[in-house]
């Protein structure tokens, strides 16, 4: 069953009980205020009655006394009984006079003192209707004479208590009115409030749903400053950390490949150059001493030369291999980084010239040193300045700019290398530091994969970046001293 159909099947029970409760309590109260005011009523009608015939009743006029009272009987004084000292019948109304049980008994003690009074309800057959009877109050009072502590006699009157029923039926009647209007209006706020406390719960539940099928940027939509409101925020905190927890967890899958792949790079490349080296080296060593011979033409000479050639470039293939796959410690230490573009900048200043490449270097003020190892950062540099001058043309621009970022883990250095060549094509973004992955037709495909390594033996990152204009851009991030 649902907590919202549970919650109003409760409320609605608790508010029945308690509408019930205070009801019964009110009507309890409101019938005995009814029937003391008919109580009060019969008495002043009883010593009303006693007032006006007095007189007649001292002296002994018993038939004054009943064409008085037989004038005064209606629907609602059934009858009067005046009752001598001795409690004797003294004058009564013609109807009761059948009814001897009535008529003929007094209640009253013997004793009775002043303000004392008698009072019972009883039913009697109905004149008017036979088969049916009327209930009755029944009020007796005794008749003293002022200036006399003597008891005279006493009065009986009976009064119909249909009104006082007509009355209390009224006033039940508007209770139940009032009980079921604030019945409704309790089951409508009710209804208002498991609303308000479940549809916050039903968004958790279904967010709890989404997370559990892995969706975890799920978050919950709740504005409220209460416990529920609490709860969403709980929620979609956890929700984010499961969400970076995630992220992270990818990241560390993706390193733990990578490392497996550069370690079985590594064991392949190993063992592949330890092959290819010793036997090159006796093709070498054969082929200088072949050149060495004076008896040869030039024809053959240009062959020899071509070969040796050749046989550089496998070597040179084979210490980039090792380099790669070999992991060197870290000579540390306190660093400029301008300083270490600088150097950087010397060394392939030929080439620029070459290709009259312009080269514009932007340096923040107050650049802190890093702790880094100054030549393998170098060695990063020069690589991607190496392909910055090649993807432009003659005449083109490279960019270097170095500025400091601060953030929640610290500051770092980031150098930014600029080209306005044809940049990198998106598709080929994502694999471009892989080993062996290059677009060029001289290259192999593992300076940008050893740039990345050598960051992040410093504890940095390289990545592609945003340019402005159109071109490649590489951001390095090397964390300052206060990381190391």
């Amino acid at each position: 069953m649902p907590l919202r159909t549970r919650f109003m099947i409760y409320i609605t029970a608790l508010l029945g009980g308690l509408v019930v409760l205070v009801l019964f309590l009110i009507e309890q109260r409101e019938v005995r205020a009814i029937f003391e005011e008919q109580k009060d009523k019969g008495i002043l009608n009883a010593e009303y009655l006693v007032q006006l015939n007095l007189d007649p009743f001292l002296l002994g006029d018993d038939e004054g006394v009943e064409e008085d009272i037989e004038g005064r009987i209606d629907q609602n004084l059934i009858y009067v009984v005046f009752y001598d000292r001795n409690q004797k019948p003294f004058a009564a109304n013609k109807s009761i006079r059948k009814y001897y049980n009535i008529y003929a008994d007094s209640k009253l003690d013997p004793e009775v003192k002043k303000g004392e009074y008698f009072l019972e309800t009883k039913a009697i057959p109905a004149e008017t209707n036979p088969g049916r009877y009327l209930r009755v109050m029944e009020i007796e009072v005794p008749i003293y004479v002022e200036g006399s502590s003597t008891k005279w006699g006493s009065i009986k009157i009976g009064l119909s208590l249909e009104e006082m029923r007509k009355e209390e039926r009224q006033t039940r009647l508007i209770l139940i009115l009032i009980g079921c209007s604030g019945l409704l209006i309790g089951v409508g706020g009710a209804a208002l409030m498991a609303r308000r406390i479940t549809k916050p719960l039903d968004k958790l539940v279904d967010g709890t749903v989404k997370i559990s099928k892995g969706d975890f940027s799920q978050a919950i939509d709740i504005d409220s400053q209460d416990e529920i409101g609490e709860l969403a925020q709980s929620f979609n905190e956890m929700s984010q950390q499961l969400q970076l927890t995630r992220k992270r967890m990818e990241a560390a899958n993706r390193r733990l490949i990578q490392a497996e792949k550069l370690a079985s790079i590594g064991r392949i490349s190993a063992s592949i150059a330890h092959e290819i080296r010793n036997p090159l080296t006796s093709v070498k060593l054969n082929i200088q001493k072949v050149a060495e011979n004076k008896g040869l033409d030039h024809i053959d000479k240009e062959h020899l030369d071509i070969s040796q050639e050749g046989i550089g470039h496998i070597e040179n293939f084979i210490k980039e291999l090792l380099n790669f796959t070999r992991v060197s410690d870290l000579e540390l230490n306190y660093f400029s980084v301008e300083q270490i573009v600088d150097e950087s900048i010397k060394m392939i200043r030929n080439t620029l010239k070459l290709k009259d490449v312009e080269l514009a270097k932007k340096v923040q003020e107050g650049l802190p040193q890093v702790f880094v190892d100054g030549d393998k950062i170098r060695q990063v540099l020069l690589n991607i300045l190496h392909n910055a001058c090649e993807a432009v043309d003659n005449g083109g621009k490279i960019t270097i700019s170095l500025s400091l970022l601060k953030g929640r883990r610290g500051q770092k250095v980031r150098i930014r290398i600029s080209d306005n060549g044809p940049g990198i094509p998106i598709k080929e973004r994502e694999n471009i530091f892989e080993p062996f992955y290059t677009t060029k037709s001289t290259g192999i495909g593992l300076g940008l994969a050893n740039a990345r390594k050598i960051i992040v033996q410093h504890k940095g990152s390289i990545r592609i970046g945003e340019n402005e204009e159109p071109g490649a851009c590489f951001d390095i991030l090397i964390p300052c001293e206060e990381e190391k």
